[in-house]
């Protein structure tokens, strides 16, 4: 709910939304380029200095000149976007003009995109602040190293990783450095970084957001741009503003016609009463190690989750058994990525290569941050026919499941092991995705969100995952919405507390 202006008037930094950004703006207590400079002192005190988080690659040098503008907008009778004034974090795969699209690497630190992202452009239009820039997996994959940047601190606990690929958004979120951020997830690269940064996090499913713009965008079909907020309200207003059909991204041809927007007006505290709620246990993270301490600590935490869910009101159909999940998710495989390269320097125009295989020759290639811990390929060697094939017996097998038991979603843990150390990741044994479920992005036509779900013994945070049928995205921002109201277990780190005279 909107606040007053009178409540405006106690506006506080850490943990504003935007309903109390734009509550606080007709109030008149704090103006965009006063909030936009608040948030910049942190990424200056916090981010670079002091604990040095070090999520952001780029700080956009036109944000309080575009702050600024908000403010004279805002004194203008015409009507203002759903995130006028509201700062936002991208991952840097993502084209925003007037900022490089880095990729976290040394390749591409000097690579300016001549065009926003469609999904930049509508950010523009609704009002937004481009803040800045944050880090990633180098080249978009993996967990948060790189050759430009080393390594993302996890605010909640300075030795571990934030996860990744889209860690620099969930580190930012959770260090209250902007008001919501933007990810990119082709394998669980929003949901992972926002369970292990005690952020929200969702994939909507495939056709509803354009990936125009945006490094590993169309031909590819398994990566997808997403929203990433401290609440699931925030959230909801962020995806309503990036959903839409986009002719360079023929995939959003399949969403038309299936975007309930507003996605807000799917909120209610009362969501999960009624619901009923599947439970995948059975193990099905990268790497994940069953029998340890580690994955323990997060079954502990997400039993508790199961109890709240009932607690809420939901029906809980506890476990469920999917026929083959792990053999058919073992069939993993990608396709066009060569294609996706050429597509995406060709519209951003002046690239640094002409080339995957002219990047991959490149003298600075050897600097490249090598994501070794994987072990076995993610595809396990599968074929990308052999890949759709399981793909949709394993989508007929979800399918079935959930109508047998008549569900309205699956839970499952977001990530099945709490964040690994960083000198784990850079060093043997190479940890890199330790834990990390891929159901969503492995289907692709699903969608799923994860939310805070408390923490480990340990302190670390840990998230639980909504997955749904295609299309259904506003009952997964229901369902995450009545959770998160029901339990509030998002607490912002000790790490990074309000500066000295931050309000």
């Amino acid at each position: 709910m909107t606040q007053s202006p009178s409540e405006a008037r106690t506006f506080r930094l850490l943990e504003a939304t935007i309903d109390d950004i734009q509550a606080a703006y007709a109030a008149r207590v704090v103006s965009a380029r006063e909030l936009t400079q608040l948030y910049l002192d942190r990424i200056a005190a916090y981010d670079q200095a002091g604990p040095k988080i070090n999520s952001i690659i780029t700080v956009n040098p036109e944000a309080l000149s575009e702050a600024e503008r908000a403010d004279e907008a805002l004194r203008t009778p015409r009507p203002v976007g759903p995130l006028h004034g509201v700062p936002v974090i991208l991952k840097d795969q993502i084209d925003a003009v007037g900022t490089p699209t880095t990729l976290g690497s040394v390749l591409f630190k000097d690579y300016f995109p001549s065009r926003d992202a469609f999904a930049v452009e509508k950010l523009r239009k609704a009002g937004a602040i481009i803040l800045a820039k944050a880090t990633l997996g180098e080249l978009g994959g993996g967990d948060t190293h790189g050759s430009l940047f080393g390594s993302t601190k996890n605010p909640y606990d300075l030795e571990r990783t934030v996860g990744g690929s889209s860690g620099g958004p969930g580190a930012a979120m959770a260090a209250n450095f902007g008001t919501v951020g933007i990810g990119q997830e082709g394998f669980a690269s929003i949901r992972r970084p926002a369970a292990w940064n005690s952020v929200v996090g969702m994939r909507p499913t495939q056709g509803l957001v354009s990936r125009a713009g945006v490094y590993h965008g169309w031909p590819m079909l398994n990566g997808s741009l997403g929203p990433m907020a401290r609440t699931v309200r925030d959230l909801a207003v962020l995806l309503e503003v990036m959903v839409g059909y986009d002719p360079e991204d023929p995939a959003t041809a399949l969403g038309v016609g299936r975007v309930p927007v507003p996605y807000s007006a799917a909120l209610a505290a009362d969501g999960l009463k009624g619901a009923r709620i599947g439970i995948l246990r059975e193990p099905m993270g990268r790497n994940s190690e069953p029998d340890s301490e580690d994955f323990t600590n997060g079954t502990r935490v997400f039993d508790q989750a199961v109890s709240e869910l009932e607690d809420a009101g939901a029906t809980v159909v506890d476990p469920i058994v999917i026929p083959d999940l792990v053999r058919l998710l073992a069939k993993r495989s990608n396709s066009g990525e060569e294609e996706a390269f050429d597509v995406y320097y060709g519209r951003g125009g002046n690239p640094p290569f002409q080339s995957r295989e002219e990047m991959l020759a490149a003298p600075d290639y050897s600097k490249v941050f090598r994501q070794r811990g994987g072990g076995t390929p993610i595809g396990g060697g599968a074929t990308y026919p052999e890949y759709l094939a399981a793909r949709e017996e394993l989508t007929i097998n979800i399918a079935k499941v959930m109508a047998d038991h008549n569900l309205d979603a699956i839970v499952h843990k977001t990530v099945e092991h709490q964040p690994t150390l960083i000198r784990e990741g850079v060093n043997p044994p190479y940890s890199n995705q330790k834990g990390a479920t891929h159901l969503n992005t492995y289907l692709v036509y699903v969608p799923s969100i994860s939310v805070p779900a408390g923490f480990t013994a340990d302190g670390l945070p840990v998230g639980i995952t909504f997955l749904g049928r295609a299309y259904s995205d506003d009952t997964m921002i229901r369902l995450a919405y009545a959770y998160e109201q029901a339990t509030g277990h998002r607490k912002p780190p000790s790490t990074v507390p309000p500066l000295p005279g931050e309000p």
